[in-house]
């Protein structure tokens, strides 16, 4: 029997810092960007150039031999992944990074209610109270009938759901081939799903452009391997609350490279949603069951 993983939260704090780092760069990078490309075209060059991250395991998805069903799944992933992705760069031209952060935060909600209706797993009432809580905190953020909302908004909601989407077939899969192979494989149908709409409106990047895009592909992929660092130095409860400090360094950097205005309804509302996302954490590990996943970064 192979020894468990050593208790390392302190280790754990600081790799997901990082990963918030990272991520917080991915967006930074993406809003200095701007519109001078289109949001499909830019997430295709995104995980084009990301590819190259996947080179060492290319005799590995050469040999590999996969039934019928796991192609589905994948497929099914690309296609979700492709979709919130495209939703995910236009919201980064047209919203705040803060707005963008926050509203990402639901999707670790989406998932906790997807995996009720489509995997069978349970929805006690304490459950149901913290999702309440987060749709609250999504409706201080967004403030309909107060404010006028931007297509920025729109696209995030429907981002968090398809990046939701994503993550529970990813669930449905690891069981059957390695979490490598599986990331591997997301970034390989997602690039393909994402080249026809690419095509459709091209616009020639510069160099200077892919240059950019190179750098956000690499915070990404930075941001996730500190990640899993982090997942195996302690639980995600540990981790968790640590993710709210991605919140605050968007709206910091926001406000420093942009001069997007400091709002505080972002952070109630973003606040509100990270500490129901903590407890469903902190629920799952105390029933010792697989805790709840972190906010994805998006792209």
């Amino acid at each position: 029997m192979s020894s468990p993983a050593p208790y390392r939260p302190l280790q754990a704090v600081l790799w997901m810092m990082l990963t918030g780092l990272c991520f917080v760069g991915v967006q930074a990078t993406v809003k200095h960007l701007g519109p001078g490309i289109p949001p499909a075209e830019s997430a295709f060059l995104r995980y084009v150039l990301g590819l190259v991250f996947f080179i060492p395991m290319a005799p590995k998805l050469l040999r590999m031999r996969l039934s019928r069903r796991a192609w589905a799944f994948f497929t099914l992933r690309g296609v979700a992944q492709a979709g919130a992705v495209i939703l995910w760069f236009f919201a980064m031209t047209r919203i705040t990074i803060a707005e963008v952060t926050a509203m990402n935060y639901m999707t670790p909600i989406y998932i906790t209610l997807g995996a009720a209706v489509f995997l069978g797993e349970p929805l006690a009432a304490r459950r149901l109270i913290a999702i309440a809580i987060a749709f609250l905190g999504a409706l201080i953020i967004l403030r309909p009938g107060l404010r006028e909302l931007d297509g920025g908004h729109v696209a995030m909601i429907f981002a968090a759901l398809g990046f939701a989407a994503a993550y529970l077939v990813a669930k449905r899969m690891t069981g059957e081939v390695s979490p490598g192979l599986v990331v591997a494989m997301m970034s390989l149908m997602t690039t393909l799903f994402l080249m026809p709409f690419a095509l459709i409106d091209w616009v020639p990047p510069t160099p200077r452009q892919l240059a950019w895009l190179f750098l956000v592909a690499c915070f990404a992929t930075s941001g996730h391997y500190a990640m899993t660092l982090a997942f195996k130095a302690a639980p995600m409860a540990v981790t968790q609350p640590v993710t709210f400090l991605q919140l605050v360094w968007a709206s910091l950097a926001g406000a420093a490279l942009f001069g997007e205005p400091l709002s505080i309804w972002v952070m109630l509302g973003g606040g509100l949603i990270m500490g129901s996302v903590s407890f469903i954490a902190l629920r799952e590990l105390r029933l010792q069951k697989p805790p709840a996943p972190p906010a994805p970064p998006g792209p």
